[in-house]
């Protein structure tokens, strides 16, 4: 990866997203320096402009941003930085610093994983989630099927908002069979992805 550091006096805007949800984060400012530490420890590394020195994010905090990939942008004077953030990302205590609404769109299932996935082992009188996952994968699997049944006719003879109401469900159990199987999104989607090119 080549970097026009030049262009900008040594810095280039860094936008860091999270990898699963691609929800942006936060936006930092890295010399060649910070991004060499981010490349070497696998932790973002930023320049701060204030303090003059470099800093790595959670440091202080603990919530750390675990690197996945860092890629130029077509002009080779900012950096995308796809992360696994480790706690919320901005000092205020939010998952980002763009706003507390946690990530929209497709972005939500990642959310709703990582919920499913907290939730496994835990109070099966108190949560549905843990219950279902306590059961034998062939329950799980028998519920998709209904969840199913229940969209198809939902399409056919209600409306839209029944059948978003019943596809919800549908992706819901979808993504705790998945997490029954020890799977999850990110297997699905590379397999959409091979299909698509």
């Amino acid at each position: 990866m080549t970097i026009d550091w030049e262009k900008m006096g040594g810095l280039v805007p860094a936008i860091v997203q999270d990898a699963e949800t691609l929800q942006v984060l936060m936006l930092g400012y890295m010399n060649a320096e910070a991004l060499e530490t981010t490349q070497t420890t696998g932790r973002v590394t930023f320049w701060s402009r204030s303090r003059g020195e470099l800093w790595t994010k959670g440091e202080t905090s603990g919530n750390w941003l675990d690197v996945v990939e860092v890629e130029a942008d077509c002009d080779n004077d900012a950096l995308l930085v796809r992360v696994r953030p480790q706690g919320p990302t901005c000092h205020l205590g939010t998952v980002s610093c763009f706003g507390d609404e946690g990530a929209s769109g497709v972005g939500f299932l990642t959310v709703l994983e990582r919920v499913i996935a907290g939730r496994e082992g835990g109070d099966v009188e108190a949560s549905y989630t843990a219950r279902l996952l306590a059961k034998p994968v062939h329950k799980v699997a028998q519920k998709v099927g209904e969840e199913g049944v229940e969209v198809a006719l939902a399409a056919t003879s209600e409306g839209d908002a029944e059948l978003a109401g019943e596809a919800a469900d549908l992706l819901y159990h979808l993504v705790v069979l998945l997490r029954k199987r020890g799977m999850g999104l990110g297997e699905v989607m590379e397999v959409l992805r091979g299909r698509h090119g």
